[in-house]
C-alpha cells in the first residue's frame, strides 16, 4: 500500500468545458438497480518508498527516477521540489506495439578474426531480433482518464512559471487538448505548435499520408511564465533582398501591406527569422544518426533544443515524466539546466543511463517501490504474467474484454481471471469500488456458466471490507477468489547465469567473464529461428538462422564493477558497454577497441553487474 495518498488540487479550473465520461480524480461507486451514489473515495497521488539504485558522477539534483508519472510526482511534492518545464510524449494510444530492435555482440574470442574482416562487414549483417517494449492499447475513455490524472499530477508540482509541452498526434490530440483546457485553464494555452517530419512518403490508403504530430503549449500562469524568442538565421535567398547604403550597411524598404506607407530594416538589427508555430525544419532522428539509440519513438535533440531554450533558463529544472530514450535529459544537460527523467520501463533507464554517462552527466536513479516487482516493463510485466498463472487461456470466448483470461477446473469449469493493468494506476488498489464493478456488473456479463471467479490484486484498500462488501452485495452464486498478484511478479524476473575469474595483476585486477547462460534470450532466440525457418519453408525465401557459441558471450552489453560495496546503492567503479558492432564503451567515452571478454579495474571489485542484450541484470558479489 501506499505510504498515503499526496492531494493534487482541491478543484480543477472552474468554467471550462469538460469530458462527462472521464472519472478524474475521485472514484464513484454506484448501484445498478438504482444508480444511486453512496459512496464517494477520494485518492491523490500515491506516495510510496522511494530506493536509491545508484549514484553517477558528483551528487545533484538530477534524478532518474523508474516508476509512474503520478508516483514520481508525489515524490516530488513530497520532496518540495518544483518543476520549471515539462516536456511529455505519452503513448497516442494508438493501438500499436512498440518494438526494440536487440542486437547480438561479436564473440569477443573471435576478436581478431572480427577485427581482420571489419572493413567488409556491413551493419546489417549482424544479427538481430525484436522484443515489445510496449502495447500502446487503451479504450479511449481508459486513456483519458489516464492522461487526466497524470495532468493533474504534474500540474501540482510545476513552478508558477512553469510550461507544459504535451506531444501528440492527430487521433488522439484534440481529445487530450480539452483535458489541458480543463487542467490548465484555456487562457493559459499558448500554441498548437505542428511538427512536420518530412521523409519518405507512402501510398495511404484514401487519404493524404500523416506526417505530422501535434504539440500542445501551455503555462501554468498566464501573468508570468518564461519565453525566450526563437529565431533561425535568414536563408541567403533573404539576404539578397537587402541593399547596401553609403554606410556599407545592408537595408530594405518594407512596405506595409495594411497601408501607412513603407519604413527601412537594417539586416544587422535583426536576430533572425521568428520561428512559429509550424516546424519543418526539425527531421525525425536519422537510422544512422550519432545519437539513435534504436528506441522505439525517439524524438530527435533538435525538437527539444528549441522547446528547452524557447521556454527555460539555465539551472531551471526540466522534467520529463515518460522519458524514453532520455532526450529530454540529454539536451537538458547539455544546455545546463536540471533534468528529471521517469519512466517504467528498464529499457529506458537503462538507456538513459547509458547516454548521460556518454554526455558526462551527475545524476542519481532512484526506484519507486510500489509493489510491483515488474520486468522490463509493465507490457512485459503482463505478457508474462500470462505464462506463468497456472493454466491460464487468453482470449477465452464468452467472458468478455473485463477478464485477463480465463482456466479450466474439472469440477468448476470455466474460471474467469482478473488482473490489474499495471498500466493503470486506479486498477493498483483493490477497493469496494472495482469489486462493485465486478460483482454487480461483469459477473452478470459473464456469458459462461462460471461458479468461480479469480481477482488478483497488487494492494488491497481494506481486505476485510471488501470482502464484508462481497459477502452482502453478491447476488450471484458465484465464488469471488482474492488473490495478491505479488507472490507470482516475484517470479518474473529471473537471474542470468554467469562465470567469471578475478585475478590480480600488475596494474590492478582482471576479471574475465569464460561463460554466459540466459535462459530466457536462448528461448526467444528459438522462436525467432523457428518462425524464420517456417517462413522460409513457406515463402521460400532464403534464412540464416541466430546461433549463440558455446560462451555466449554475444548475449553481453554492458559489464559494470562496484570496487566499493557488497550491497546497497550500486557505486560503478568502472565499465565498459558493447555497442552493436562489438566496440567498446569505456566509462562512457568511445573507442575503436573489440571486447576481449575481460574487465579490468584499479581496485579490487566486490561485486559485477552484468546486463544482457534485453535489459536483464544479473548482479553477484565477487568473493
Amino acid at each position: 500500500m501506499p505510504v498515503k495518498y499526496i492531494p493534487y488540487y482541491p478543484n480543477t479550473v472552474e468554467g471550462q468545458a469538460i469530458l462527462d465520461n472521464i472519472t478524474r480524480t475521485q472514484r464513484v461507486l454506484r448501484y445498478r438497480e438504482n444508480d444511486k451514489v453512496y459512496d464517494r473515495i477520494k485518492r491523490g497521488m500515491p506516495y510510496y518508498e522511494v530506493e536509491p539504485i545508484e549514484t553517477v558522477g558528483k551528487p545533484s539534483e538530477n534524478f532518474v527516477i523508474r516508476g509512474e508519472c503520478i508516483s514520481a510526482c508525489a515524490y516530488l511534492k513530497e520532496q518540495g521540489i518544483k518543476v520549471d518545464l515539462v516536456y511529455i510524449d505519452p503513448p497516442f494510444a494508438s493501438g500499436a506495439d512498440y518494438a526494440k530492435k536487440v542486437h547480438l555482440r561479436r564473440n569477443p574470442k573471435l576478436a581478431e578474426k572480427v577485427a581482420a574482416a571489419e572493413q567488409q562487414m556491413d551493419i546489417e549483417e549482424l544479427k538481430a531480433f525484436e522484443e515489445k517494449m510496449y502495447g500502446d492499447i487503451w479504450q479511449k475513455e481508459d486513456y483519458l482518464n489516464w492522461m487526466y490524472e497524470n495532468l493533474m499530477a504534474i500540474k501540482s508540482i510545476m513552478s508558477d512559471t512553469g510550461s507544459i509541452y504535451v506531444h501528440l498526434d492527430g487521433k488522439i490530440g484534440h481529445y487530450v487538448k480539452i483535458l489541458l483546457d480543463e487542467v490548465f485553464g484555456e487562457s493559459n494555452f499558448k500554441n498548437n505548435i505542428v511538427w512536420c517530419y518530412f521523409g519518405f512518403k507512402r501510398k495511404t490508403t484514401k487519404k493524404f499520408p500523416q506526417k505530422h504530430d501535434d504539440i500542445f503549449y501551455y503555462v501554468k500562469n498566464d501573468d508570468d511564465y518564461v519565453w525566450n524568442l526563437q529565431v533561425r538565421p535568414h536563408s541567403e535567398e533573404y539576404k539578397e533582398r537587402f541593399k547596401t547604403d553609403e554606410n556599407g550597411r545592408k537595408y530594405r524598404d518594407d512596405v506595409n501591406p495594411t497601408g501607412g506607407g513603407s519604413r527601412i530594416i537594417y539586416l544587422d538589427e535583426s536576430e533572425g527569422d521568428i520561428i512559429e508555430s509550424f516546424w519543418t525544419d526539425i527531421p525525425p532522428v536519422n537510422p544512422v544518426a550519432n545519437e539513435r539509440q534504436d528506441y522505439a519513438t525517439q524524438k530527435p535533440e533538435a525538437l527539444l533544443q528549441r522547446i528547452i531554450n524557447a521556454s527555460s533558463e539555465k539551472e531551471m529544472v526540466i522534467a520529463d515524466f515518460f522519458g524514453g530514450s532520455g532526450v529530454t535529459s540529454k539536451v537538458a544537460n547539455d544546455l545546463g539546466r536540471k533534468f528529471i527523467h521517469v519512466d517504467v520501463g528498464i529499457n529506458s533507464i537503462q538507456t538513459v543511463r547509458d547516454r548521460l554517462i556518454e554526455a558526462k552527466a551527475d545524476f542519481q536513479i532512484m526506484e519507486i517501490k510500489d509493489g510491483v516487482s515488474l520486468f522490463r516493463n509493465p507490457q512485459q510485466t503482463m505478457d508474462k504474467l500470462a505464462t506463468i498463472i497456472p493454466g491460464l487461456q487468453r482470449n477465452v470466448s464468452g467472458i468478455g474484454n473485463f477478464w485477463f483470461g480465463a482456466m479450466t477446473e474439472a469440477k468448476l469449469g470455466t474460471v474467469p481471471v482478473y488482473v490489474p493493468n499495471l498500466l493503470n494506476t486506479q486498477e493498483k488498489v483493490l477497493d469496494i469500488p472495482t469489486i462493485n464493478t465486478i460483482i454487480n456488473q461483469e459477473l452478470q456479463n459473464l456469458e459462461v456458466n462460471a461458479k468461480k471467479v479469480i481477482v488478483y490484486y497488487i494492494d488491497i484498500d481494506d481486505q476485510k471490507a471488501v470482502e464484508k462488501f462481497i459477502k452482502e452485495n453478491n447476488a450471484t452464486e458465484i465464488e469471488v477468489e482474492l488473490k495478491d498478484l505479488k507472490n507470482l511478479l516475484h517470479e518474473i524476473v529471473i537471474e542470468d547465469i554467469v562465470d567469471f575469474n578475478t585475478t590480480k595483476t600488475k596494474e590492478g585486477y582482471e576479471t574475465e567473464i569464460t561463460k554466459f547462460i540466459s535462459d530466457r534470450l536462448i528461448q526467444k532466440i528459438n522462436e525467432f529461428n523457428q518462425k524464420g525457418n517456417l517462413q522460409s519453408l513457406t515463402k521460400g525465401k532464403k534464412f540464416e538462422p541466430i546461433s549463440i557459441s558455446e560462451e555466449g558471450l554475444e548475449l553481453i552489453e554492458l559489464i559494470s564493477l562496484d570496487c566499493e560495496n557488497s550491497e546497497g546503492q550500486w557505486q560503478s567503479s568502472t565499465e565498459i558497454k558493447i555497442d552493436k558492432l562489438g566496440f567498446v564503451i569505456k566509462d562512457g567515452t568511445k573507442t575503436k577497441e573489440f571486447w576481449d571478454g575481460k574487465i579490468a579495474s584499479d581496485k579490487k571489485p566486490k561485486r559485477i553487474k552484468i546486463r544482457n542484450i534485453s535489459g536483464d541484470e544479473t548482479i553477484k558479489e565477487i568473493e
